[in-house]
């Protein structure tokens, strides 16, 4: 039985590498080549690959951020050009990688691993990569766009484009000029890396662009009410309202 693999790469000489190191395999069919994330999530939700050799710096839609969209994941081998630091993320979470450039004989060895597992530990190849995901996350200092999915439609919000952002159960909810998106993370996560001198928590549920602010006014003893130019009226806690202020 033939393994299905998928080619993402945003360098075409890249894409190119691998797929003539593949041909040197028998048992393996390339079904697509992709140039970028958004492509990448088409083929993979049409094709159902059993196996993906994944670029992580590609522009419109990251390595990363694909894998985030993706309702269900095949097995993955990393092709990167990160630095030594970041790569020691990918073996404290046994992830497989290609550092680029890379020979023969270190893509015969990752491809050796992928192999031995198709089909057979997606559950655990998911948690490893999730890990790593979590690792690579944390270590971001800020960021610049936050990707989100509904059903088959992908949005790519710039964080200057956000209004504010609202605490729902397990998700949070994004209000920006794009439209209301939901994302699965933290509020923890967004306090920690959105851009600081742009975005305060101002409540445990809510954080906002404080370059939306139109009004602040006091509306309790120990709260505010904070409007912003989209005309949302927020509730700023005493705490949330004292960070406030340091920005104001």
């Amino acid at each position: 039985m033939s393994i299905k693999v998928i080619i993402i790469d945003d360098e075409p000489l890249a894409r190119q590498l691998v797929k003539n190191f593949l041909s040197e395999y028998s048992d393996l069919e390339v079904l697509a080549e992709c140039g970028d994330g958004f492509e990448a999530l088409k083929a993979i939700q049409q094709l159902n690959p059993d196996l993906v050799f994944l670029d992580i710096q590609m522009p419109k839609l990251d390595g990363f951020e694909l894998l985030d969209v993706l309702p269900s994941r095949p097995e993955i081998v990393f092709t990167t050009a990160y630095d030594q630091f970041a790569i020691k993320a990918f073996e404290l979470n046994a992830v497989d990688y290609l550092l680029k450039p890379f020979s023969r004989e270190r893509f015969g060895e990752a491809l050796q691993k992928a192999r031995s597992r198709v089909g057979k530990n997606l559950a655990e190849s998911a948690l490893a990569v999730s890990k790593l995901q979590n690792h690579i996350e944390t270590s971001r200092e800020a960021i610049e766009r936050v990707v989100t999915r509904l059903g088959s439609k992908i949005t790519v919000i710039p964080v200057d484009k956000i209004h504010y952002l609202e605490a729902q159960d397990d998700y949070v909810m994004i209000y920006s000029e794009l439209g209301n998106h939901l994302k699965e993370k933290t509020m923890r996560y967004f306090e920690q890396h959105l851009p600081s001198n742009t975005f305060v928590r101002i409540h445990r549920s809510s954080i906002i662009n404080i370059s939306q602010i139109s009004a602040v006014e006091l509306y309790t003893k120990d709260t505010h009410l904070v409007s912003l130019k989209c005309g949302a009226k927020l509730k700023a806690s005493e705490e949330g309202y004292k960070r406030l202020r340091s920005y104001l």
